[in-house]
C-alpha cells in the first residue's frame, strides 16, 4: 500500500474550513458575534504563527457543538458546506487526488480540524480515509471535549502511526502534501514530502531540503 496523504486547509482547500466554520456560526447568529469572531481570529493567527495551544483552542472550538443537538448541527453543517466550503474547492486539487487514485494509491486526509467539520468534505472529494481531531461524543451528543490525541503537529505522526499499526502497514513510499510549517513533523517522516502553496516558514524549509514546492491555486 502506497499512501497519498493530504492536509486539508489551505492545501486541498483554498481556505481554512475550521476558521470558516467559526465565521459561519457568527454570520448565522448562532454565537455571540463580536466575542466569538475576535477569539476565532486570534486562534487562527496563533496557528499561522506556530504558537497555537491546541487544547486551549479546542475548548473554544468544540463548545458550540456541545450546546446543540445533532439534528440541528447537521442542518447547519449542510448549509456550511454550500456557503463556505464549496467556494474553497480547487480544480487542481481534485486533479491531484485523481492522479494518485489512478496510480492505485490509498488516499487519506489528515487534518487538525475536527471530524464534524471535515467528514463531509472528505466524502465530497471521494477520499475514504480521514484522520481528524475527534470531538468526544456521548449518547449521540458532543461534550465539548476532545477524544484522544488531536491530529496537530506531532499528533499527526502519532495518529497516523496508530492507524498504520492497526492496518499492519508502513509509510514506505508515502506522499504528504501540506501548506503549513505545523506539518513539518509528518513531512519529515514520508518518502515524498510536498509543500503546497506553503507559508513562508515551510517554503524556506522546503527549498533548503530540496522538497518540491507546488501550487494548487487556480
Amino acid at each position: 500500500m502506497t499512501l497519498a496523504l493530504f492536509d486539508l486547509d489551505n492545501t486541498l482547500l483554498a481556505g481554512d474550513s475550521d476558521h470558516a466554520w467559526g465565521e459561519f456560526l457568527v454570520e448565522e447568529g448562532l454565537v455571540d458575534a463580536e466575542e466569538y469572531r475576535r477569539a476565532n481570529d486570534r486562534f487562527y493567527q496563533e496557528y499561522l504563527n506556530g504558537e497555537l495551544d491546541i487544547f486551549h483552542y479546542l475548548r473554544f472550538a468544540l463548545q458550540p457543538l456541545a450546546r446543540h443537538d445533532m439534528e440541528e448541527l447537521l442542518g447547519w453543517r449542510s448549509t456550511f458546506m454550500s456557503k463556505k466550503v464549496m467556494p474553497m474547492m480547487q480544480d487542481k486539487a481534485r486533479e491531484l487526488i485523481e492522479r494518485h487514485r489512478q496510480q492505485g494509491h490509498t488516499l487519506m486526509i489528515i487534518t487538525a480540524t475536527n471530524r464534524f467539520v471535515t467528514e463531509p468534505i472528505a466524502e465530497y472529494l471521494g477520499i475514504e480515509h480521514l484522520i481528524a481531531t475527534e470531538p468526544e461524543l456521548v449518547n449521540g451528543r458532543f461534550t465539548g471535549e476532545v477524544a484522544g490525541v488531536p491530529s496537530f503537529q506531532d499528533g499527526k505522526v502519532t495518529r497516523l502511526n496508530d492507524w498504520l499499526q492497526s492496518c499492519d502497514q508502513s509509510l514506505e513510499g508515502a506522499w504528504f502534501y501540506s501548506d503549513s510549517h505545523n506539518d513539518v513533523p509528518l513531512l519529515r517522516n514520508v518518502t515524498h514530502p510536498v509543500a503546497v502553496d506553503p507559508d513562508p516558514t515551510l517554503e524556506q524549509l522546503a527549498r533548503d531540503a530540496g522538497w518540491p514546492v507546488i501550487s494548487l491555486r487556480a
